[in-house]
């Protein structure tokens, strides 16, 4: 709320980007109400018909105006720029949307300069406590799902959204791919979760060629489905992965997936420690905002989890599940090649300890909560 505000006060348009039911029409009905002239659900009939000559109903408008779903629109945006550079500015616009700029190339083009993005990506663990931590992880940050009555309830409506989002969602971005062969490739993903990209061999599994499992990443990681971690290299003289790693970069869908549908599950399942890896690595970027992410690994096998660039410095951050973490030979190559000026060991634990110079070990609910 406070990020949106501050936004709205120095951007002429503001998007609030994240997938479906992660919370953006909640947070937009706390400025505008939804029956109001000023608001535009591009899902309503009511407002489709409303904008049937966009410009006459958006320009006599003054103050906030709100516009959910933008994506099913995009040849708004040409017009967006029109009315945000009028002067004196009568109207600011706060657009809500579950999908990427990249994704939307129009938006891009058309707002370049006058356009402020804020992610929002449901309940992060920072708003929650560290009491909430595990359920959290098990079911993941969309609202429905992580304040859901049971386990079972919660797990049922993920396989909905699945299903939903495969077979609705994405068609409404004008993408013809078949739901069943995205399923096969998000599946495919659950199963190479924190894993090192390999196009050749996903591209074999399923059959295709290497350009649309390609394709498929792009168009799953513009809807905010799985994030790619770029890797990070320099010259070292060590020959350093180049290919970026995969997460589903929510763990409650994860865990659909998975089959993974209790507590119990989770902590039996193989890909427990690659879930905490990637639950860690989430909730640090939401709460961190850093200006630059990658992860690094050489082929000798020393790797970092994340490599931060945050006002100048290099911080290091290792995401380990374990009870007591303690200093592996891959920090001390990572602390030393890489420069760190920091190097933070990152575990589901209460107690935060010193392992070496420069390298500590901290509670996960403890680091994302002081930022």
């Amino acid at each position: 709320m406070a990020l949106a505000r501050a936004a709205l006060k120095r951007s002429r348009v503001v998007a609030l980007l994240g997938p479906r039911q992660s919370g953006k029409t909640t947070l937009a009905r706390q400025f505008v109400q939804a029956d109001s002239l000023n608001y535009f659900d591009l899902e309503d009939p009511q407002s489709l018909a409303r904008l049937t000559e966009p410009d006459t109903a958006l320009r006599p408008l003054k103050g906030l105006i709100v516009i959910d779903e933008i994506q099913r629109r995009p040849d708004l945006f040409p017009l967006l720029r029109v009315l945000a550079d009028r002067k004196p500015l009568p109207a600011r616009f706060l657009i809500l949307g579950s999908a990427s700029p990249e994704l939307l190339k129009q938006s891009s083009e058309s707002l370049v300069g006058r356009l402020e993005t804020i992610p929002l990506e449901g309940f992060r663990l920072a708003d929650l406590g560290a009491k909430a931590q595990a359920k959290h992880w098990l079911r993941g940050g969309f609202p429905l799902s992580f304040t859901a009555r049971t386990e079972a309830d919660s797990s049922a409506w993920r396989r909905q959204f699945l299903q939903t989002f495969l077979e609705r969602d994405i068609p409404q971005l004008g993408v013809t791919i078949p739901a069943l062969a995205l399923r096969r490739f998000w599946n495919m993903v659950a199963h190479y979760h924190g894993q090192i990209w390999n196009a050749a061999e996903l591209a074999r599994a399923l059959a295709v060629n290497e350009s649309t499992v390609r394709r498929y990443l792009d168009l799953m990681s513009g809807v905010f489905m799985i994030r790619q971690l770029p890797p990070w290299f320099e010259n070292l003289g060590k020959r350093q992965v180049k290919a970026p790693k995969v997460y589903v970069r929510d763990t409650g869908l994860l865990h659909a997936l998975l089959g993974i549908t209790s507590q119990r599950d989770l902590e039996h399942h193989p890909k427990v420690g690659a879930s905490w890896e990637g639950y860690a690595v989430e909730e640090i970027l939401k709460a961190l905002r850093p200006d630059e992410a990658y992860f690094w690994a050489t082929h000798q096998g020393a790797e970092l989890d994340l490599l931060l660039f945050k006002n100048g410095r290099r911080i290091g951050v290792e995401c380990k599940r374990a009870d007591a973490p303690v200093l592996t030979p891959s920090m001390r190559i990572a602390l030393a090649d890489l420069k760190l000026d920091e190097l933070r060991v990152v575990y589901p634990g209460e107690k935060r300890y010193a392992l070496a110079k420069k390298v500590e070990v901290v509670p996960l609910a403890e680091l994302v909560a002081a930022k």
